[in-house]
């Protein structure tokens, strides 16, 4: 590429993203991008296999996941400039499949109808602006307590990933045997990335992964790919491509449906929004998200689109906390990190051998780095401490970031309203905390 040429993608790039500005650069947002698709790309290939059981093809459903977080991701780069990353939710694909189709007996085309209108009422809550009041009417200590919780969350399931944590019979949870190949090649990625980020390293997070893959070929954690490409097939996409079956939905009672697709997504991508906007330093002095109805917007048309691709609801993925992590700051690591999705369609061998060993050092490391803002909470004021600790410890534990938020809304609202502190607090928690309430007695009825 010619000189002029370099400098007329840079000039774009600068205009488009306003990287001197957000001070970053296109070194940086790119390691950031590579490092945040390093760390949700197993969505690819966990999503299919858990709607598959819906009757839907799991190649079909790979490529629909694909496309629907390259749709998405796009959008969030291009509208809202900030470094976050959306594809099919976890959670919410659990509750497509299991909920909806296998357990009320619904078709998937008709849930696939369901998404989409849950995604059309995601549109319209976020156009009159619902969605953003809800983001400025969060309180400071849950915002920080929010930012506390996800990294707690994303450091569980990094815990869970490495086999450092595995089911106990007897307490729930227990030690893995670390002597086993994959604790043995996590730690030692966890070593090395701690390392690298403690000397400075440019991009430690993303060196940490790709060593961690290395490591693991002796022990067998990683397998060498058959092959290196594999050229995409519109055939494998089109048993559900526009299969969503909308008028399906529409005859159905499909309002409660709507209301766990509506909450989960919402308060997933809400709190997601806030805890890494924390994390990175978007919010403003008053606490609040510049751009927030654009942040917003993305993942309602992901949504929408993704139910015409043929995948369930579309969400902000926490892990784009990693990226911002390695320096992430505007919408050019986003763009990267959609870049990188369409490239694995095909190189999918590729893509499919880097294991969770090697990702999970990253989630743990992620993890700490957002536990900074639970320093920013006064313990010593119980109507503050108590909320902020059922948010935190309600994310990782409930495994729902969803949860937490409920928990934290509750828990405060309450506390201040019988302790003569119900001024301090605006309506809209009252409201949102009677909403949460409502949702676990309706939902878990």
């Amino acid at each position: 590429m010619s000189k002029s040429r370099v400098t007329e993608t840079d000039g774009f790039l600068e205009r488009t993203f306003h990287l001197r500005e957000m001070g970053t650069d296109v070194r940086t947002e790119v390691v950031a991008g590579i490092t945040t698709f390093m760390t949700m790309a197993y969505i690819i290939f966990v999503n299919p296999s858990i709607v598959q059981e819906t009757g839907m093809p799991f190649a079909a459903v790979m490529y629909a996941t694909i496309a629907s977080t390259v749709f998405a991701t796009v959008l969030m780069a291009f509208l809202a400039n900030y470094p976050f990353a959306l594809a099919p939710g976890m959670g919410l694909n659990a509750y497509f499949t299991y909920s909806v189709v296998l357990g009320m007996g619904m078709s998937w085309q008709s849930a696939l109808g369901a998404v989409f209108i849950s995604g059309v009422v995601f549109v319209i809550l976020t156009f009159t602006k619902v969605r953003e009041a809800i983001i400025d009417a969060v309180p400071a200590t849950l915002k920080n307590a929010i930012g506390a919780g996800i990294g707690l969350f994303i450091a569980f399931i990094g815990f869970k990933s490495a086999e450092f944590t595995v089911m106990d019979p007897a307490t729930f949870l227990g030690i893995g045997k670390l002597s086993n190949p994959v604790p043995v090649v996590a730690a030692i990625g966890l070593f090395v990335t701690g390392v690298l980020l403690a000397r400075g390293v440019r991009g430690g997070i993303l060196w940490g992964i790709l060593i961690s893959a290395v490591v693991g070929l002796p022990f067998g954690v990683t397998q060498m790919p058959e092959k290196i490409i594999q050229w995409p097939s519109l055939s494998l996409w089109s048993p559900v491509l526009f299969k969503l079956d909308i008028r399906g939905a529409l005859s159905i009672g499909i309002l409660d449906i709507v209301f766990a697709f509506l909450f989960v997504d919402m308060f997933d991508t809400v709190g997601t929004l806030i805890g890494v906007s924390a994390r990175g330093g978007f919010l403003d002095e008053q606490g609040r998200l510049p751009r927030a109805d654009k942040a917003l917007l993305p993942d309602a048309l992901g949504t929408i689109a993704g139910s015409f691709f043929g995948t369930p609801t579309v969400t902000t993925y926490v892990e784009s906390a990693s990226g911002v992590a390695a320096g992430g700051r505007t919408g050019l690591t986003a763009l990267v990190t959609a870049g990188m999705f369409f490239l694995s369609l095909f190189f999918l061998p590729v893509v499919s051998v880097v294991p969770a060993a090697a990702t999970a050092p990253a989630l743990i490391v992620v993890g700490a780095m957002m536990m900074g803002a639970i320093v920013n909470i006064d313990w010593t004021d119980m109507s503050e401490a108590i909320p902020a600790l059922v948010t935190a410890v309600g994310m990782p534990f409930t495994f729902s970031i969803a949860n937490g938020i409920a928990f934290g809304f509750i828990s405060y609202a309450g506390i201040k309203l019988f302790t003569n502190q119900r001024k301090e607090v605006h309506w809209l928690v009252y409201l949102l905390a009677a909403l949460f309430v409502l949702r676990f007695a309706y939902l878990q009825g």
